[in-house]
C-alpha cells in the first residue's frame, strides 16, 4: 500500500506539472520573438496613423488573457495600444498535424487534440474540432465583453464605420475581427457556415496544412483542385458575403477559387516568391491574379516567408507586391502566434514603418499598408 500510495502520488504531481506547465511551455517554444525590446528610429508622425490593421494572428489558440498583457506571445491588447494598431485579424487554428512542413502533410493527426487536453479545455474540445473552433469564437466576444468597452468585434460594414468614427477621438480602442484557417472545422457540413457567421467569422480559407473535403493544400498530398463540396462552400459564402482567404491554398485550388467565385479575395498572410521562393509562397501569376481581383495580400513576419529576420526582408515584399499590382493591395499578415518564430512582436510595428520608408515609399502609402489597404477593403466587402 505505500508503494501504491507512493506512486498515486508521484502520478497526481507530473499530472499537476503537465497541466500547469505544459501549455506555457509550448507556446514560449512555439511563439519567439527575434527583436525583442529593440531600440528602434523613431517616427514622429506613427501614432498618427489612423488605422494600423493586421490580417491574421492565432492567438486564441493558446491560454492566454489577451486583456493582459504578456511577455509570452506576439500580440495582446495592451501591446496593441502600445502600437497603436487599431485592427487585428484574429484566426481560428483547429487542427495542425505532427511534424508539421511546407510540403508534404496528412490529416492523421492532430496536434490541437493534444493542446486542448493539456489546457484543460472542455471534453467536446479534444474531439471535436468544430467544437473547439466555436470555444475559439467565444473566447474573443468574451474578452469584448470584459474589456469595459476598450476592445470590439467587428462584423459588420455599420460596426467597423463606427469603431472608425468612435476611434478619431479616443486611440486606445482596438478592434478585431474573426477568420477561419481551414474549412475543416466545418467537419464536412456547408450548413455549419451558418453557424460560424452568426459567431462572428468573416473570412475562411479552405485549407491549412492538409487536404481536405472542400479542396487541396500547398502543404497537403494530393494538393488537389476545389471539390464539388468546395464549390458548395463558396456558394455559401458568397451568400453569406464572407471573404475567401487563399492562404496555404494549393496552386490548382487557388486558380479553380478564381475561376468559380465572384467574391472578395485575400491571401491573409504569405510571403513571395520573387523575394523568397519557397512552396509556401504566392508566384508572379498568383500575385497578379489577386491584383485583377481588387484582392488584398499580405506579408508576413517570419523567415519562411519573407527570407529575412528582420523589417527589411518583409518590406522587400512588400515593395515587390506594390510593384506589380499597386500600394492599395498590399496589407501586413504577420502570422503572429501562429508557431512561428517573428521577426517583432505587435509592438515593433514601428520598424516596419522604417523599413518601408527606406523602401522609398511616401508617408501616405507607408499608411495604406499598415492598414489603411485593410480598412478600405473591410468597408466594402463586410455584410453591411
Amino acid at each position: 500500500m505505500k508503494i501504491l500510495y507512493t506512486v498515486l502520488l508521484l502520478i497526481a504531481v507530473v499530472a499537476i506539472a503537465f497541466f500547469l506547465l505544459a501549455p506555457g511551455i509550448a507556446e514560449r517554444s512555439m511563439n519567439k520573438i527575434i527583436h525583442r525590446n529593440i531600440i528602434m528610429q523613431p517616427v514622429n508622425w506613427y501614432d498618427s496613423i489612423p488605422f494600423i490593421a493586421d490580417l491574421h494572428c492565432d492567438a486564441l489558440l493558446w491560454n492566454r488573457n489577451l486583456l493582459k498583457r504578456s511577455k509570452d506571445g506576439h500580440v495582446d491588447i495592451p501591446r496593441m495600444q502600445q502600437a497603436n494598431a487599431a485592427f487585428q485579424v484574429f484566426t481560428i487554428v483547429s487542427k495542425t498535424p505532427r511534424g508539421i512542413n511546407i510540403e508534404n502533410n496528412t490529416d492523421k493527426t492532430d496536434q490541437i487534440a493534444l493542446l486542448s487536453f493539456a489546457q484543460l479545455k472542455p471534453i467536446q474540445d479534444w474531439f471535436s474540432i468544430k467544437a473547439r473552433a466555436l470555444h475559439q469564437c467565444e473566447q474573443l466576444h468574451r474578452f469584448a465583453k470584459q474589456s469595459n468597452g476598450i476592445f470590439r468585434v467587428i462584423t459588420s460594414q455599420k460596426e467597423l464605420k463606427k469603431f472608425i468614427l468612435d476611434r478619431n477621438t479616443n486611440h486606445q480602442l482596438t478592434a478585431g475581427m474573426l477568420g477561419i484557417e481551414g474549412a475543416h472545422c466545418l467537419e464536412g457540413d456547408v450548413k455549419n457556415v451558418d453557424t460560424f457567421f452568426n459567431a462572428g467569422v468573416r473570412y475562411i480559407g479552405l485549407t491549412h496544412f492538409f487536404d481536405n473535403d472542400f479542396g487541396g493544400s500547398a502543404h497537403g498530398v494530393i494538393k488537389g483542385g476545389l471539390t464539388e463540396k468546395g464549390k458548395l462552400l463558396i456558394d455559401k459564402m458568397q451568400e453569406k458575403h464572407i471573404i475567401i482567404d487563399l492562404a496555404h491554398a494549393s496552386p490548382q485550388l487557388f486558380d479553380e477559387i478564381l475561376q468559380y467565385a465572384t467574391a472578395p479575395v485575400i491571401v491573409s498572410h504569405t510571403g513571395v516568391k520573387g523575394t523568397c521562393n519557397n512552396t509556401r509562397n504566392l508566384s508572379d501569376t498568383q500575385i497578379d491574379a489577386i491584383g485583377k481581383r481588387n484582392g488584398l495580400i499580405g506579408i508576413g513576419l517570419w523567415e519562411t516567408a519573407v527570407c529575412g529576420t528582420d523589417a527589411a526582408a518583409t518590406a522587400r515584399a512588400m515593395r515587390y507586391v506594390a510593384n506589380r499590382i499597386g500600394v492599395d493591395k498590399v496589407a501586413l499578415g504577420s502570422d503572429f502566434d501562429g508557431a512561428i518564430t517573428a521577426s517583432y512582436d505587435i509592438t515593433g510595428f514601428p520598424a516596419i514603418v522604417n523599413a518601408l520608408l527606406n523602401e522609398g515609399f511616401s508617408r501616405n502609402e507607408t499608411g495604406q499598408m499598415m492598414g489603411g489597404n485593410i480598412r478600405d477593403f473591410l468597408l466594402k466587402n463586410l455584410p453591411q
